[in-house]
């Protein structure tokens, strides 16, 4: 019969007996790489500075519902026994050298990717203002209007 064990085990099989898959993986590899290596068109100006006020936006709507929200539960955390406890950890892991360790790893890393993920972003800007935001461009324009009203009522931008 077939279990998960014989399924597993016939694919670490032939996984390992089989010199196509690492051709396959290194040949991905240089695809991808191709891929990300090559010259994109530059996105318009104007897309640009539409997407960069919608993100704008967007992260405006997530610190006011992360705002909202954390004053909606804060009171009730700091009346009940388990909430003092629970900020009580949190500060005291806040405290440890790890803690600030990672925090600044993450922090540095992040500082790092940015320019790569700026890089990448520019690049699907572009790539969408080339080949897809003529054929759905308009309709894509339609939608985000449409859903701002639902947005603003649900997930306000401002307080």
């Amino acid at each position: 019969g077939w279990t998960v064990d014989n399924i597993t085990a016939d694919a670490a099989t032939a996984v390992d007996s089989s010199p196509l898959f690492l051709s396959t993986g290194i040949s991905l590899a240089q695809v991808s790489v191709c891929v990300w290596a090559q010259d994109w068109p530059e996105p318009d100006k104007e897309l640009v500075d539409k997407y960069e006020g919608l993100k704008a936006v967007f992260l405006k709507r997530l610190v006011n519902a992360w705002e909202k929200a954390k004053d909606a539960i804060q009171p009730a955390l700091e009346s009940s026994p388990t909430g003092g406890q629970a900020k009580e950890i949190f500060e005291e892991m806040r405290k440890r050298p790890r803690v600030e360790s990672a925090i600044k790893i993450i922090g540095g890393l992040a500082s790092e990717l940015e320019p790569v993920v700026d890089k990448a972003r520019m690049a699907l800007l572009g790539a969408y203002g080339q080949y897809l935001r003529p054929y759905i461009g308009e309709h894509l324009d339609k939608a985000i209007t449409n859903i701002k009203p639902v947005l603003d009522t649900v997930l306000p931008h401002e307080g």
